[in-house]
């Protein structure tokens, strides 16, 4: 591997734009190669096999493009496959945990909500997360089924999402939580809305920023880091049809210039040029 080749980073869908924004924010040299499998997005209510098969496959597709080190930027996949990632490929790895430690440091009333995915909740990593800093603190998990879709249509603060967010953040406010992590990478594009309808002292808290650290510390120790001189860069893939997909991206991520269309046998058959 070489110090100037891209890093690669991966979501079920367009969520991970927010930890990607962040490795952008604290690497701007590297380059970098985004790929949203949007087109089996949510993973949350797929199975472990079909989770692990498609980010096995999206890894290998990044690999052939020289990536040296691969961010899972999705909570579900970090459970259903970062095991399996790591025992086959010898490349720095890194993957979501959800920012429950932070949060139990944070609270002051004791109590922190959980919004996440179904299969991120149920998943080995989370209920160690759960075990490891649990101890004097109520950890409320809330399973958030159809935000991912509100977040993958670029609907982020319309009456269908209000509702939905409503009918998740009711029952943890009620409960007292002063502190919400948002344990999916979708989730931080409606933190805006999140934090009006929590209220000013109630704390919103995820994981991007730690993520991106960890990626740098990673590089580092393996000697990977770009050159400071290089202009890091943005390359973009789909597996929706790059026409949909691509003003959700150009939305959430606005220099983003060009959409190619991930298919399954070559990422790179067809472009579609944001608006």
């Amino acid at each position: 591997m070489d110090a100037s080749h891209p890093v690669g980073v991966f979501d079920s869908g367009v969520g991970g734009l927010s930890v990607l924004r962040e490795i952008r924010r604290q690497l701007p040299s590297e380059h970098l190669l985004y790929v949203a499998d949007s087109a089996f997005a949510p993973y949350g209510n797929k199975p472990q096999e079909f989770i692990e098969a498609r980010s096995m496959a999206i890894v290998e597709f990044l690999l052939r493009r020289n990536a040296k080190a691969i961010v899972v930027a999705c909570n579900t996949a970090t459970g259903a496959a970062v095991a399996t990632i790591r025992a086959r490929h010898l490349l720095p790895v890194v993957a979501m945990e959800p920012a429950i430690k932070p949060a139990a440091a944070l609270t002051r009333s004791g109590v922190v909500g959980v919004l996440a995915t179904q299969r991120t909740l149920a998943s080995h990593n989370f209920v160690k997360l759960f075990e490891r800093y649990g101890n004097g603190v109520e950890i409320l998990a809330q399973a958030c089924p159809g935000l991912v879709e509100q977040v993958e249509t670029g609907d982020l603060a319309g009456p269908g999402t209000r509702r939905l967010l409503e009918r998740y953040l009711s029952p943890l406010l009620a409960k007292g939580a002063d502190t919400l992590v948002l344990g999916c990478t979708h989730y931080p594009f409606l933190r805006p809305l999140i934090q009006e309808m929590a209220g000013p002292d109630v704390a919103v808290i995820d994981s991007s920023e730690a993520v991106a650290r960890q990626l740098w510390r990673r590089l580092e120790a393996h000697d990977l880091l770009a050159a400071p001189e290089q202009k890091g860069t943005e390359r973009f893939w789909t597996s929706a049809d790059p026409a949909s997909a691509a003003p959700i991206l150009r939305q959430l991520w606005p220099l983003c210039h060009e959409v190619r269309r991930l298919t399954e046998i070559d990422a790179g058959e067809a472009a579609f040029l944001c608006p």
